[in-house]
């Protein structure tokens, strides 16, 4: 389903702070969850991360559209997204207990290369034969990173962080179809309620008590997490895919600030060389989208 022209000036600001915002505040929230998963099953974590937003998501949904408006959704969507977002969830999860935040998102930058990519058979955008070079050349940036040599990050945890980007590429695809047909708040719902149920459920013969010194870790991902989604679901449902998945790269400034300040680490020398490679790939899309939107509106670029 071909988009409407891409809007310019205050109009394409408005998803960009979206994105922004939701990026700034995942960040947070990741931190919270890489703090619970050497203590707990990546399953219970996924869904703690669920359960704890659904009393919040309820309240905004209750203020907003009211509960009636969450029955009258697209269910195969709502379900394939949940389903995602459950695959995502664990592999996220699963990587960070054995990678640094900072690299964990490094490779998790390919996820906008997915989403320019998988953009054009499920969304009907166009992507040119330059942007289609700089997605391979990104994904040289994840075989950098990821360095299947035996001696890197070729493990299960950077393997589980590569398809949780994968899945979260997906996922962004979802809400930009379902924007055409349900309303935010039923999409951030279902996505919480379907991680709770499907993750608790499967999680429950392994479940361990929470500490009460994690309660506090809990709660603010909850906040934290709701806050992110309704932002990210925003900056999606109101901006084209393609202009707004390359500003997810400004997490790795978070990711770099939260590494060095909870855990005193950083990222080394190669993991920096991919995620260059990958940052200036995505970039460059950015870049080609820019002038694709200003040349079908007669803009002449400064």
């Amino acid at each position: 389903m071909p988009n409407a022209i891409e809007p310019t000036g205050p109009r394409r600001a408005g998803p960009v702070l979206f994105m922004l915002v939701a990026v700034a505040l995942f960040g947070g929230m990741d931190a919270g969850l890489k703090t619970l998963s050497p203590h707990y099953p990546a399953m219970q974590v996924a869904s703690l991360r669920g359960a704890s937003s659904l009393p919040l998501v309820l309240a905004w949904v209750w203020a907003t559209i009211g509960l009636r408006g969450l029955l009258r959704v697209h269910w195969p969507l709502h379900l394939l997204r949940g389903a995602l977002g459950v695959v995502m969830m664990l592999g996220f999860v699963y990587g960070l207990r054995a990678l640094p935040m900072s690299t964990a998102y490094a490779i998790t930058f390919v996820a906008p290369l997915l989403i320019t990519a998988m953009a054009v058979p499920f969304l009907g955008e166009k992507v040119g034969p330059r942007r289609w070079i700089a997605i391979g050349v990104g994904l040289c940036g994840v075989l950098v990173i990821l360095r299947p040599t035996g001696e890197g990050m070729f493990t299960l945890g950077g393997l589980a962080i590569l398809g949780a980007a994968v899945c979260y590429a997906a996922s962004a695809i979802t809400v930009r179809m379902l924007a055409q047909r349900d309303s935010p708040q039923s999409m951030v719902f279902w996505l919480m309620a379907i991680l709770a149920l499907v993750c608790g459920t499967l999680a429950w013969p392994q479940w361990r008590a929470i500490r009460p010194e994690h309660w506090w870790v809990v709660a603010g991902i909850g906040v934290i997490g709701t806050l992110a989604q309704v932002a990210l679901t925003e900056a999606f449902r109101r901006g084209e895919a393609s202009l707004i998945a390359p500003l997810e790269y400004t997490a790795l400034i978070w990711g770099v600030l939260l590494d060095l300040t909870l855990w005193q680490v950083l990222p080394d020398g190669v993991t920096w060389i991919g995620a260059a490679i990958i940052v200036v790939s995505g970039l460059y899309l950015f870049r080609r989208e820019r002038v694709r939107s200003e040349d079908a509106q007669g803009i002449v670029p400064p």
